[in-house]
């Protein structure tokens, strides 16, 4: 029996209030734009979530990623009141406003890269992938851009092409954009690949001296939490500098403290070029940013990247705070000790049932495959569909990941209490039992 002090279900699902929403939905709703919750959210604050009709969940996805510091952070949220009051838009390229101006020196002096950086801002994940490359291009005088099997960059033209899944993200979508060529990776619970594989598949793809820019998460996210072997980012460090071409790091899931690292590259002796980051930047409001060398930002011609609400001053001033809750709450500690505690629990499930292929994961960033056997390590897609949709309908909310969707993915908020972790991983564990006792 799961002792219950954060969450509480007292309705079907969804139940009266939720149920009214979701027919309008069904109805004015573009059909694509399928929900994940069967439920609608009243209100939030850290890592619990309560909707229309009572019910309370503790949410393991933080809003796929983007609530580092909790949901409504008291500075977060104080310094959007204050900002209300003061401007909402010029867009920054037409009157300039301070709050951007600072937060691309926190970023800077947060970042540890040698020698002179700059930032530029944009909207979503996505707009920093190709922003990157847009970079890289200028800078290079190349075109080409390499990227990795099991990769995710996002859903517009370029970064959808970068990214491997193609059931749900590319169905229907191509043509897709050119010069962009796909390179093995280590996924080192399913395949062996070395750097010389890596580097002999460049090779036979495209000729090096036409690579603007590789791009590659430093731990794979919608791909399946994938942590890389150690000489893995190293290696590719390498690559680009013996063939001149610009190492792009996107940081988009996990950076901002999510590994208990700021970046998730500090854990690989490594630098990058160009970083990619977002989610969790901004405490849910939309905006992402490109971090890297001065002299590759500098590259493009003015006016050359930009956007009309790229680096809003709501969502700049929100990201100030984030930075400096991560620092004042030791954040980057407590995402150790969130993922530790996660990870128990994961193998404590890994110990009772074979299901449970591997868990793996860096800090808060954690994640464990489920396999029909252990041998074949043939994805088990409908019964990690099963367990996290019976977790759902309990209590607990938890999104799956990699290209078969046999992983279930922790994104929780670091401020999660442990006692918090604890119920959600009973609910978690009640939900294997059901299905598999």
């Amino acid at each position: 029996m799961i002792e219950r002090r954060f969450t509480r279900i007292q309705t079907e699902l969804p139940g009266p209030k939720s149920a009214a929403v979701l027919e309008k939905k069904a109805k004015y709703v573009a059909a694509p734009l399928e929900t994940y919750a069967p439920f609608v959210i009243k209100e939030s604050k850290g890592a619990l979530v309560e909707d229309l009709d009572g019910n309370r969940f503790i949410d393991f996805s933080g809003g796929w990623g983007c609530l580092n510091v909790g949901q409504r952070n008291d500075h977060v949220v104080a310094a959007l009141h204050d900002q209300l009051d003061r401007f909402l838009h010029t867009d920054f390229t037409a009157v300039p406003y301070a709050p951007l101006v600072e937060l691309a020196e926190l970023l800077v002096a947060h970042t540890p890269i040698p020698g002179e950086l700059k930032a530029a801002f944009f909207n979503s994940g996505a707009e920093a992938v190709e922003n990157a490359v847009k970079i890289a291009r200028a800078y290079t005088r190349r075109k080409a851009v390499l990227v990795f099997d099991n990769a995710f960059h996002g859903r517009t033209l370029l970064a959808m092409t970068m990214t491997h899944k193609a059931n749900p993200y590319k169905m229907g979508f191509g043509p897709f954009a050119p010069e962009v060529y796909r390179l093995p990776y280590p996924y080192t619970y399913r395949n062996d690949v070395t750097a010389q594989d890596i580097e002999d598949r460049l090779l036979s793809l495209v000729d090096p001296s036409d690579v603007a820019a590789m791009v590659v998460e430093p731990v794979m996210g919608e791909g399946g939490f994938l942590v890389p072997p150690d000489w893995f980012l190293p290696a590719m460090r390498g690559l680009a500098d013996k063939y001149g071409f610009v190492l792009v790091f996107d940081e988009v899931q996990s950076g901002i403290g999510r590994t208990g690292k700021f970046f998730a590259f500090e854990h690989f002796n490594v630098t990058p070029d160009l970083i990619c980051v977002a989610k969790s930047l901004g405490a849910g409001l939309p905006l992402s940013g490109v971090i890297g060398k001065a002299e590759i930002m500098d590259a493009p011609v003015a006016s050359g990247i930009g956007g009309t609400y790229a680096g809003n001053p709501l969502a700049c001033r929100a990201a100030i705070e984030v930075i400096k809750a991560i620092d004042s709450a030791n954040l980057l500690d407590r995402a150790v000790h969130v993922g530790t505690r996660i990870k128990e629990h994961f193998r404590r499930l890994q110990e009772r049932y074979d299901v449970v292929g591997d868990v793996r994961g860096l800090g808060a960033m954690v994640g464990m495959e489920l396999v029909e056997d252990r041998k074949t390590k043939k994805p088990a897609k409908a019964l990690t569909s099963k367990i996290t949709q019976h977790a759902l309908h309990n209590g607990a909310i938890f999104p799956t990941a990699g290209l078969y969707g046999n992983v279930i993915r922790v994104l929780v908020s670091l401020v999660i209490t442990d006692e918090q972790i604890d119920e959600g991983m009973e609910i978690l564990a009640e939900a294997f039992a059901a299905n598999l006792d």
